[in-house]
């Protein structure tokens, strides 16, 4: 990565102060993960402090990432992690997130590909003309059903080369066409 935590929680505080998701539960969480995992970043004290329910939400974590922001680059960068750990959707939105997402090589993660025809390439206009030769076949097997007996005996003689059960269904079917 280009900058550093320091840079990238200065750029994205604006948003974390103004994004409502972090709300008062969320925001103690990533204290607590601050103050339990590294006391050296968040005191018992300052802990205390910034977990003060009397305070706004929005005032307590402007003072928390101004303190952060005091700390140093480590602190900086455990944040982060306790934000991705705690509050991932609000992680993957940042400002600093989003641009490193966009800027990711592409060929060497490839992304969603844009395919306007999924299964081939030829268009609706060929669809369209296979539909309607379905179509077609159809309606000409409905109306000529009726008519022509030699069908019901090529699907006997079709019967000869099929599976016993298979066998048994197109006989049947041949036997009854006949005896209508």
């Amino acid at each position: 990565m280009g900058e550093s935590f320091h840079d990238q929680l200065l750029e994205d505080s604006r948003f974390l102060k103004a994004d409502r998701r972090l709300d008062t539960e969320l925001t103690d969480k990533v204290i607590l993960q601050l103050n339990r995992i590294y006391p050296q970043i968040l005191t018992d004290k300052e802990a205390t402090k910034f977990r003060d329910l009397d305070v706004p939400t929005c005032v307590r974590l402007g003072e928390l990432l101004t303190h952060l922001l005091g700390k140093g680059e480590e602190a900086c960068k455990e944040f982060y992690r306790a934000l991705h750990l705690h509050v991932e959707e609000v992680y993957f939105s940042l400002p600093t997130r989003l641009r490193l997402r966009d800027s990711l090589d592409p060929l060497a993660y490839p992304g969603v590909y844009k395919q306007r025809y999924a299964l081939n390439d030829r268009g609706p206009l060929f669809f369209l003309s296979c539909f309607s030769v379905a179509v077609g076949m159809a309606i000409l097997y409905y109306y000529s059903e009726s008519k022509v007996t030699g069908g019901s005996r090529a699907l006997g003689m079709a019967a000869l080369g099929l599976g016993r059960k298979t066998r048994e269904v197109l006989i049947w079917y041949t036997e009854e066409i006949l005896t209508k």
